[in-house]
């Protein structure tokens, strides 16, 4: 089976590529969700989290105060650190499961979202990579749209590689400033070389 991991820079379009993948009847994995399900009430990282930021940080129904937790980590290089301690091994775990339990039913491709991919040294464990990416004027815009202040969407940026450095990392590129139709393109375009067994980046 081939295992494709997919990255790009926060509002460049993983999210979209992701959706795209799964219209194609392809498995896909995506982590941010996988973080979510190991945060969950009873989790054992939930408590380490309580633990390691404080009480303030679990809402009164036992569950994780989002907000509370982006404004200490987003703020605090050591403190994200810290975070990333907790959740990126039980993370990486589930995916790989995950990926063995496609491996045994016969699956020849799959992907594994992964926003700090490169950050995390995951392409070692993948067989090629996928970037998608736009321009930072683009980045911007779209994640104001979501509503983040200028602040919070610096911070969100600065945790993760620059955008240049994960491009110059990936085997193939997807460029998303021109529309969905020219990301299904490209997307296309990959799959079909992937799937040929041609070369990563050929």
């Amino acid at each position: 089976m081939i295992v494709l991991g997919l990255t790009g820079g926060v509002g460049m379009g993983k999210s979209t590529c992701a959706q795209l993948l799964r219209q194609r009847s392809m498995c896909v994995v995506d982590t941010d969700d996988l973080a979510r399900v190991v945060v969950e009430p009873g989790q054992p990282a939930l408590g380490e989290i309580r633990n390691k930021f404080g009480a303030e940080t679990i809402r009164p129904d036992g569950s994780l105060e989002r907000s509370v937790l982006a404004q200490i980590v987003f703020s605090n290089a050591a403190a994200r650190k810290e975070l990333e301690g907790i959740l990126h091994p039980r993370i990486r775990e589930l995916w790989y499961q995950q990926i063995q339990s496609w491996r045994r039913e016969g699956q020849t491709l799959a992907t594994v979202v992964i926003p700090l991919l490169f950050e995390t040294g995951a392409q070692r464990e993948l067989d090629a990579t996928i970037c998608v990416a736009c321009s930072t004027a683009t980045q911007f815009e779209r994640l104001s749209a979501r509503g983040w202040t200028p602040e919070e969407i610096q911070q969100r940026i600065s945790a993760q590689w620059s955008i240049e450095e994960k491009l110059a990392k990936a085997n193939f590129v997807i460029w998303t400033e021109a529309g969905l139709d020219l990301h299904v393109l490209q997307l296309d375009r990959i799959l079909s070389a992937v799937s040929s067994h041609r070369a990563p980046g050929s």
